[in-house]
Parts: structure tokens; C-alpha cells; sequence
């Protein structure tokens, strides 16, 4: 069960943080004092992202018994995230490259759990 509440929280923690990001990017002025305000205005939903990613690595590890894994994989959740970011925001389409990529930090994910 530790599992399932580890995936669910650092694929809800990670993906506000990557949408807080990519919104940023396309959205807000670049502007010092624009960016200044928005990132302001998003502590709290920083806040609680921060909380949702921390209590995921600690379920993670209290499953996997393993921070190396745990933090592998939530790199793995973010760099997919991060792919799913770049299309619904400025619709970039991922191509062979990206995919040999995902799957390189896959067996890296495998590499890390073996005894």
C-alpha cells in the first residue's frame, strides 16, 4: 500500500510543480516583478506540492527500503511529466530520441533495484 500512496503522491506533488513552471513559461510576463508576484502568490501551492513530494520519497522508502530507487523513480515520474508539460503547453511533440531517453532511465531504474 506504501507503494500506491508513494506513486500518487509524487505524481500529484510533481505534476502541480511542473504546471506551476510551464505555466510561468508561457503565461507570465518575464519581467522581474511580474515573476516576483506569481511566485508569490504561489508559495502556498508550492507549500503543499513540497509536502505531497516529501511524504511520497518517505512512503517510498518505507515500501522500497531504498532512497536511491525512490528518487530514481520520481525522477522517472518527472521527466514524463516534463514531456506531457511540453506538449499541453507549448505542443511539442516528443520524438524517437526522447522515447530511447525515457527508456535508458527505465533500465536505470532497474539497474538501481537489483541487488
Amino acid at each position: 500500500m506504501f507503494y500506491l500512496y508513494s506513486v500518487v503522491l509524487l505524481f500529484g506533488g510533481l505534476t502541480v510543480i511542473n504546471l506551476i513552471f510551464s505555466y510561468q513559461s508561457k503565461h507570465i510576463d518575464p519581467m522581474f516583478w511580474t515573476t516576483f508576484k506569481f511566485q508569490l502568490m504561489m508559495i502556498p501551492v508550492f507549500l503543499a506540492a513540497n509536502l505531497s513530494v516529501g511524504y511520497g520519497v518517505k512512503f517510498g522508502v518505507k515500501a522500497a527500503h531504498n532512497l536511491s530507487y525512490v528518487l530514481v523513480t520520481a525522477k522517472c515520474i518527472e521527466v514524463l511529466i516534463s514531456i506531457g508539460m511540453g506538449y499541453l503547453f507549448l505542443r511539442e511533440v516528443p520524438n524517437w530520441k526522447t522515447w530511447v531517453g525515457v527508456g535508458v532511465i527505465g533500465v536505470g531504474l532497474f539497474l538501481v533495484k537489483q541487488k
